[in-house]
This record gives structure tokens, C-alpha cells and sequence, in this order.
């Protein structure tokens, strides 16, 4: 049995007239953005602290011969977890959000479709973007931007979408290859 295309994927979301021009996915793998150059070292220091502390805490003893208490072992055991996720679990979440993450533009709408399990689909009318922004990396792949995004917005914590991009409320086609291409077919169809 064959695997679903991503233009299978979209059949169920598609108005009776509508019909898809273009489909992607975002670039795979370990994905680097300009914010880390904040976030991994913010991520080392807060990790290794934690580690640090930890360690100490829990090969000191315990609290009947004068080391830490009980108390004192589990209070650091979150920050220890948070920690290792900012050093290497946001990236391997970010990974597995990517991996489910198709995108589609048709003669009516873009369409960002998000979960295997429990999909979520964000449409947007293509004659009524509220911006259309194309963004460039250097290995080639792009973000295209279709939501307005304050500047307030933009630095706001928004959940976890500082640390993991793909986790962002506004709608995008992240880190797509070819994105000229994507970009232009949109910026076409939506003056249709």
C-alpha cells in the first residue's frame, strides 16, 4: 500500500470547486535560527546549573546526617527537566512538529495542515491576506508570513514559539524550499 501524498492529505479540507496549485513541507531535521545565538547559550547555563546543582544535592547524602533533605533533591529535579529540554529536547520537538507539517496553496486559500493524529487546519482566504512577507535563509530554504504580527508580538514569549518557531499562533509556510516559487504563485493568485 502506498503512502498518502500531501495532496491526499488536504482531499477532506477542500471546498467542491477548489483545487490545490502547489504543496511543501518545511525543511527537515535540526534547524538553527538567529535567536540561538541567545537561546543556546541561555540553554548551557541554565542546563548546566541545574546539572551542577543537582548533582551536588543528590551525592551529599541525606538529610538525617546533615546533607539536604528530601525537599531540597526534588526542587531541583524541574528545573533539572527543563534544562535538558532547552539544550536538546526543543530541537527534537521542533523536529517532530516539522515532520508533521504540510503546506498548500490552491486557487482559493493557503493552507497550513499541523498533527498525524488530531490534525489542525489553518485556512486563509488567498484574496485576503493579511500580509504577505517572504523571508530568505542562507541554506537556501524560506518563511513565508501571512499573518501580522505586532512588535510587541514578535519579542512576546507566545508559549513556547520563542524557543520553537513552529509553535507560533500566526500562520506560515516555515522554512520551505524553493520559496520564490511558493511566494510568487501566491502573490499571483491572490491578484486573480
Amino acid at each position: 500500500m502506498k503512502p498518502p501524498s500531501d495532496n491526499d492529505s488536504f482531499g477532506p479540507y477542500l471546498l467542491s470547486s477548489e483545487r490545490i496549485l502547489w504543496t511543501g513541507r518545511p525543511k527537515q531535521g535540526i534547524l538553527l535560527s538567529a535567536r540561538d545565538v541567545l537561546l543556546i547559550p541561555f540553554s548551557l547555563m541554565w542546563g548546566g546549573f541545574a546539572i551542577f546543582w543537582n548533582y551536588g544535592v543528590w551525592t551529599m547524602g541525606n538529610g538525617d546526617d546533615g546533607g539536604p533533605g528530601l525537599f531540597f533533591k526534588l526542587w531541583g529535579l524541574p528545573f533539572l527537566v527543563a534544562g535538558l529540554y532547552f539544550i536538546i529536547g526543543r530541537f527534537l520537538h521542533d523536529m517532530a512538529i516539522r515532520k508533521s507539517l504540510i503546506y498548500a496553496v490552491t486557487d482559493q486559500r493557503v493552507l497550513v495542515l499541523r498533527g498525524s493524529r488530531s490534525p489542525k487546519l489553518t485556512s486563509l482566504d488567498i484574496h485576503r491576506l493579511p500580509r504577505l512577507e517572504l523571508s530568505e535563509h542562507r541554506d537556501g530554504s524560506g518563511t513565508i508570513a501571512f499573518e501580522s504580527s505586532s512588535v510587541l508580538s514578535a519579542y512576546a514569549m507566545n508559549g513556547f514559539a520563542w524557543w520553537i518557531p513552529t509553535l507560533g499562533n500566526s500562520a506560515q509556510f516555515y522554512r520551505i524550499s524553493n520559496p520564490r516559487t511558493a511566494y510568487e504563485l501566491i502573490r499571483n493568485q491572490s491578484h486573480a
